[in-house]
């Protein structure tokens, strides 16, 4: 027939054949006058269509044909049904209909005129394999069960997507081979059945337009709007697959089914049991009608009824007038935060297990008594699936939690977590055997470490620096208040605290020692402050004076947080910046080979890194992991130099850094300490490692006073010379990648308590000017300086 699928494997002929074969077969047994003439006088109506029983090809003719199939099918489409039944003849895997009953006219009338239904999840392969196991089973008597629910989705008037379940009668058709169609063997179907997605094997053994079908079904629909909502509904919160706007998203689509409320939102408010109060979801993309931009609410701002609904007996509260409601109301926060969000009916389901309150959904309308306590009901079916949804959610929640504080806040580095995981497993099986149990402790053998640091030059002078000026500042805005106060009353006390603070001014701006500061807040307590009280009362002037010296306090300490602020918020952007980029950095080196990782701030941010076969979960090692790790920390370490003095440019004030790496060739073992939740050496030879790591930045040039460690330079300590040719070639090898300058220095340092041989290199560092990562021409520590 013309536009029938030509690459398909059947030859589609509509007829009507077998009906009339079985009208005739009855006339011969009928014993009914009155039906025996309605027979004989609707087999000689069609008798005059030949195309009936001998097919329709093209698809053009049906409609031709409307009236004679209409008087032939009149048995099997009632007119009496026709209003209630939803029923039509249709040509397989063709999505057309035809001879509909009025009530599938209608409700394709009301989805719009161009509206054509679709099988639901079938496109043209499975169309093709769907008819070759048909074939199968019809022409060759294999019973190949496929059978799956089959669906229209298909809008209704108000653009709410509804749900039609298919029944298909196929007594009224026949399948024959053509002459071409190859023959089928137990052998092809082994084959087949074993490939059922493989659709051109399918086609090599039914090839397009092989076989003939001649007949029609029926298409018998049923409308499970609200079971396939649930069903999906179900889905949708016990797999939790698709993003959390997503899944709102969907929620809010399959209640809108449901409900049959094409605008209807969906809401969710948590409740906090611990705490009593309503809260917002996680999720930002979350709404919670009952609170309404409000950050929280409590149980008894529900008021009566709708604490008791939801509260004590985790049953429906419905409001379906929100104005009737506000009216009577002995408490309006909830009713006030409904209405603000645009709602006038609602229903509040709460999502409990075992009697305590996880939440509450929020379904509501624009419009009142859409949504009430009778439609309510609906949800009864839905809500242990929320509640499992619900407990999922606020798990998952709480290991991101769990997960955020073992990054952040131990040293539980996910490289090593297997083991711990192993431990953990171990411990459980112990503890439900007999109910005694020990976790072992965790260490590792044959281990190379990495040490790196980069430091803030100078930090304890800034930071001084910064604490003098804020406390001679504070000293100055004293003596004015006080020769202010002196013009308004003049008492002897103020020219006595007046010489205290110029006296303590003077020690000052000679010497800021570890005192200082604790001196300053004594004479601020005891001496200033209750005069600053007193003269508060005694002028208009002198009150805004005083308020305006106070305004610059740091309300915890009472002394001026100033030029100490600039000097912290600096060190916080700068150890929030290099933190966050070698944690990026790092986990791309975990691709190299799995090894732990740990970086602590201080005045800068330092790190170590542990790397052996004893580590790494069923992984071989080789020292060439080590190598390409080494070379990783040097690059890694340049590109946060260049990221520190990129970051000058916007914090308030500037700092210089120093950087430093540490070699160590030995092997070692390192053990988790249960009492410090971090892993440390182990081992009193090993120990030597941590007294090196603790005094190295603070060593000096042998026979000289100058520190190892040098702004715009990153020095590399080591005691052996293999050492010292490895990081040769990697400064060789960085210097060709502009990371590194040619002024290389190879030096020794002068013995320091229980550290003796060490030597060092030292290079300079190139930067990038243009805030660009490896420019063709970086420049040095001191072209930059000069730039700024």
């Amino acid at each position: 027939m013309e536009e029938q699928l030509k690459d398909f494997p059947l030859h589609i002929k509509v007829s009507f054949h077998k009906v009339i074969e079985q009208y005739k077969s009855e006339l011969d047994h009928q014993h009914s006058d009155i039906a025996k003439k309605y027979l004989e006088n609707v087999l000689e109506y069609v008798s005059t269509f030949p195309e009936l029983t001998e097919g329709i090809e093209n698809i053009e003719d049906i409609e031709k044909f409307r009236e004679p199939i209409e008087v032939l099918l009149h048995d099997l489409f009632p007119s009496v049904l026709t209003n209630n039944e939803i029923k039509a003849v249709s040509i397989p895997y063709h999505n057309i209909l035809f001879n509909s009953s009025a009530r599938l006219q209608k409700i394709l009338n009301l989805a719009g005129k161009d509206f054509v239904p679709k099988t639901r999840n079938l496109d043209e392969d499975s169309y093709y394999i769907n008819a070759c196991i048909n074939i199968l089973r019809t022409c060759y008597g294999y019973d190949i069960d496929v059978s799956r629910p089959l669906y229209y989705d298909i809008p209704d008037e108000n653009g709410v997507l509804r749900h039609y379940r298919i029944a298909l009668n196929g007594d009224f058709v026949e399948i024959a081979p053509k002459e071409n169609a190859p023959e089928i063997t137990q052998e092809d179907v082994d084959l087949l059945i074993q490939n059922i997605g493989d659709v051109e094997l399918w086609k090599k053994k039914f090839p397009p337009q092989s076989y003939v079908f001649k007949g029609f079904t029926i298409v018998n629909l049923t409308d499970v709007t609200v079971d396939d909502a649930i069903s999906k509904l179900k889905a949708t919160l016990l797999y939790n697959e698709n993003s959390q706007k997503e899944e709102l998203i969907n929620l809010q689509q399959i209640f809108r089914s449901i409900y049959q409320i094409s605008d209807l939102r969906v809401g969710f408010t948590v409740y906090h049991a611990s705490e009593k109060k309503f809260e917002y979801m996680e999720t930002e993309e979350a709404r919670s009608f009952m609170l309404h931009k409000k950050e929280a609410m409590s149980p008894e701002d529900l008021g009566g009824e709708a604490y008791e609904k939801l509260i004590e007996e985790n049953s429906y509260f419905t409001v379906a007038n929100i104005d009737s409601y506000l009216k009577l109301a002995e408490k309006k926060a909830l009713g006030e935060n409904l209405k603000a969000g645009g709602v006038k009916s609602c229903i509040l389901a709460p999502v409990a297990k075992n009697q305590r309150l996880l939440g509450v959904l929020e379904l509501v309308s624009e419009r009142k008594n859409e949504l009430h306590s009778i439609n309510a009901i609906k949800l009864d079916d839905i809500l242990p699936y929320l509640v499992t949804a619900t407990e999922r959610n606020r798990s998952d929640f709480e290991n991101r939690v769990k997960a955020i504080i073992q990054s952040e806040c131990t040293s539980i580095h996910p490289s090593v977590l297997w083991i711990f995981e192993r431990e953990a497993k171990k411990f459980i099986k112990d503890l439900d055997h007999d109910g005694l149990a020990s976790f072992k402790d965790i260490s590792f053998r044959d281990i190379y470490p990495l040490y790196g640091q980069i430091d803030i030059v100078a930090s304890s002078e800034a930071r001084n620096q910064a604490i003098q000026k804020d406390l001679l500042h504070q000293l100055d805005l004293i003596l004015v208040i006080m020769d202010n106060a002196l013009q308004v009353e003049e008492l002897s006390i103020y020219e006595q605290v007046k010489f205290r603070i110029s006296d303590f001014k003077e020690k000052l701006e000679n010497n800021l020692n570890a005192s200082s500061e604790q001196k300053v807040f004594n004479l601020l307590q005891k001496e200033v402050n209750p005069i600053m009280s007193h003269l508060r009362d005694q002028s208009h002037e002198l009150k805004e004076k005083v308020e305006e010296y106070q305004a610059k306090l740091n309300p915890e300490t009472g002394i001026v947080y100033h030029e100490r602020k600039k000097y912290d918020d600096t060190v916080q952007r700068i150890n929030r910046t290099m933190s966050r980029y070698i944690d990026r950095k790092q986990v791309q080196a975990q691709k190299i080979y799995p090894h732990y990782f740990e970086r602590y701030k201080t005045d800068g941010v330092d790190h170590n890194i542990y790397i052996g076969a004893s580590m790494a979960n069923n992984k071989p090692f080789n020292k060439v992991y080590l190598y390409n790790l080494r070379l990783w920390q040097l690059s890694t370490m340049c590109e946060m130099e260049n990221r520190f003095y990129q970051l000058q440019d916007s914090t308030p004030i500037k700092l210089d850094a120093a950087s430093l790496i540490l070699v160590y060739s030995s092997t070692m073992s390192i053990r988790y300490r249960m009492d410090e939740k971090k892993f440390d050496v182990d081992g009193t030879y090993n120990a030597r490692y941590e007294i090196i790591k603790k005094r190295i930045d603070k060593a000096f040039i042998k026979n000289t006073e100058e520190r190892i460690t040098q702004k715009g330079k990153i020095a590399i300590v080591y005691s052996q010379r293999s050492d010292e040719r490895e990081y040769l070639r990697y400064i060789k090898y960085l210097q060709a990648k502009n990371y590194l300058g040619n002024n290389v220095e190879l030096l020794e340092l002068q013995d320091v308590q229980g550290v003796i041989g060490l030597r060092a290199i030292r290079v300079n560092i190139l930067y990038s000017p243009n805030g660009k990562d490896h420019e063709e021409e970086n420049i040095t520590y001191e072209e930059m300086v000069e730039l700024h």
